[in-house]
C-alpha cells in the first residue's frame, strides 16, 4: 500500500463504531482502537479533503456555461467550504494551526483528487459526489473514536452537502444521450479503488495485518454499500 499518511503515536483505548448519519446510536461496532489515527491526523485530513472538494466545484462552476448550473455547483461548494470551516475551528480550538495540521496531508490528497478528476466536466461532478460521499461516510464512521470532538466532527458531517444538484446535472446529461449512462457507470466503478486506498491509508500506513482486515471489513462492506446505493440513485450500475 501507498505510504501517504504520516504515522503518529495512537491513543490509548477507542473504538471506531459504524453508524447512520440519520442516527448516532450504535448499530455495527467494530474494535479499531489501534488502527484508528490520532486526532490530529484525523482533523487535518478531512479537513483538507473538504477544502479539495470546494477547490474542484469552484474549477466547475467556471467550466459550467449554464447559469443556473453554476449557482447549483456554488451550494454544493458552499457547503463543503462549511464543513471545512468547521473542522478548522476544532483545530483552531486545540490551539493549533490548521496550516500546519493539514499541511503533511495536502502533496498526497491532490494527488488523490487529480487521479479522480474526468476527462469531461460530468465525470468530474460525478467523481465529487462518489468519492465525497464515500469518505465523509468513512470520516462519520471514525468520529466515534474522538470522544466530544469526535461527535462535534459527526454533526459537521451530517450536515447538508447540497450534492443533489449534481446527480441532477449527471442525470439530464445521461437523459441527453444514453451512451453517457454506460461511460459515466464505468467511471463510478473506476473511483472506488482510489477513494478506498484513501480510507485505508488513514487507519494504518504500514498496512494492514490478516486480522485487521477481518476486523475492518464490516465497515468497507457499509461503505461499498452506501457507495452502491449513491450508484443506483443515478441508475448506474455499481
Amino acid at each position: 500500500m501507498v505510504d501517504w499518511f504520516w504515522k503518529r503515536r495512537r491513543p490509548e483505548g477507542r473504538a471506531l463504531s459504524l453508524r447512520s448519519k440519520d442516527d448516532l446510536g450504535d448499530t455495527t461496532r467494530v474494535d479499531f482502537e489501534e488502527l484508528a489515527p490520532d486526532i490530529d491526523t484525523y482533523l487535518g485530513q478531512a479537513a483538507y479533503l473538504q477544502l479539495g472538494y470546494f477547490e474542484t466545484l469552484t474549477r466547475l462552476i467556471r467550466a459550467t456555461p449554464g447559469l443556473s448550473d453554476k449557482e447549483s455547483l456554488s451550494r454544493a461548494a458552499g457547503a463543503a467550504l462549511t464543513k471545512h470551516q468547521g473542522l478548522v475551528g476544532l483545530i483552531r480550538e486545540r490551539d493549533l494551526d490548521p496550516t500546519e495540521i493539514m499541511l503533511p496531508f495536502r502533496e498526497q490528497l491532490d494527488a488523490f483528487r487529480r487521479e479522480t478528476l474526468g476527462a469531461r466536466p460530468q465525470e468530474t461532478m460525478l467523481s465529487v459526489h462518489l468519492t465525497a460521499g464515500l469518505l465523509d461516510d468513512f470520516y462519520f464512521t471514525l468520529s466515534a473514536s474522538y470522544g466530544e470532538t469526535g461527535r462535534r466532527v459527526a454533526q459537521i458531517l451530517r450536515a447538508d452537502h447540497d450534492r443533489q444538484a449534481i446527480v441532477d446535472i449527471v442525470n439530464r446529461t445521461i437523459e441527453s444521450d444514453p451512451e453517457w449512462r454506460s461511460m459515466l457507470a464505468l467511471w463510478g466503478r473506476r473511483l472506488v479503488g482510489d477513494t478506498l486506498l484513501v480510507a485505508r491509508s488513514a487507519l494504518r500506513p504500514s498496512g494492514l495485518a490478516v486480522a485487521d482486515e477481518m476486523r475492518v471489513e464490516p465497515v468497507f462492506t457499509e461503505l461499498m454499500a452506501a457507495h452502491s446505493r449513491r450508484m443506483d440513485a443515478m441508475g448506474l450500475a455499481a
